[in-house]
């Protein structure tokens, strides 16, 4: 497969070939096929708004942003997307890069689902908010082309993934349906739990330790 696909080239220095290994070590083609498909998403809408951006790190950070989901990094208590940050933190100082570098990294991917902040961050950051939501719910969906479109999901193939991608999530952190409190991923744990009881910040305050 060429490097260059929908005119986004995708790196391949050593890091981004290690990184995209550790993927397809132990993600699986759904993850494979969306995780490149929200980098290149996100690369194009940065290229058509001349916004600069490091392309290495937003595919590192595209490639480490569902990894939290797998059981090789998956953790007993913590968000799936702290999980996928704390690996691909561990993967950059491993290999020595810069501290602001895996700072920029490691935000991208623990905000890669937080709707209202991460679009106003570090380009990076923004960049790879905003492909989650392109490939996940079609957010801004005319603002790439139909071709750009079709290029993208020839070279990484949705197959069914409407579909597949909520199942997908709920195997990732069922086993700790405590962690979507607050954030998007308890829409996915009432979608697949019958009669899931969402904990509700209201309670959290009327029935704190506080004696009013």
């Amino acid at each position: 497969m060429s490097n260059l696909i929908a005119d986004v080239k995708i790196p391949d220095s050593k890091l981004a070939k290690e990184a995209a290994e550790l993927l397809r070590e132990y993600g699986d083609e759904l993850l494979w096929n969306h995780s490149n498909r929200v980098f290149l998403f996100g690369a194009l809408q940065g290229t058509q708004n001349n916004v600069k951006y490091d392309p290495e790190l937003l595919y590192i950070s595209a490639l480490f942003h569902d990894l939290g989901l797998t059981k090789h990094y998956s953790s007993p208590d913590k968000r799936f997307e702290v999980d996928g940050a704390n690996a691909a933190r561990d993967f950059l100082k491993s290999h020595g890069v810069p501290q602001e570098s895996i700072r920029l990294v490691w935000d991208a991917i623990a905000l890669h689902t937080t709707i209202g902040i991460a679009q106003y961050k570090e380009p990076e950051v923004a960049l790879l908010y905003h492909g989650v939501g392109y490939d996940v719910m079609g957010e801004n969906f005319d603002a790439i082309s139909e071709e750009l479109r079709h290029e993208i999901v020839t070279a990484f193939p949705r197959n069914d993934f409407k579909n597949r991608i909520i199942p997908a999530f709920f195997e990732g952190f069922k086993h700790k349906t405590e962690t979507t409190f607050g954030n998007i991923k308890a829409d996915v744990c009432a979608a697949m739990i019958p009669d899931f009881k969402r904990t509700n910040f209201c309670d959290c305050i009327h029935h704190s330790p506080w004696n009013e």
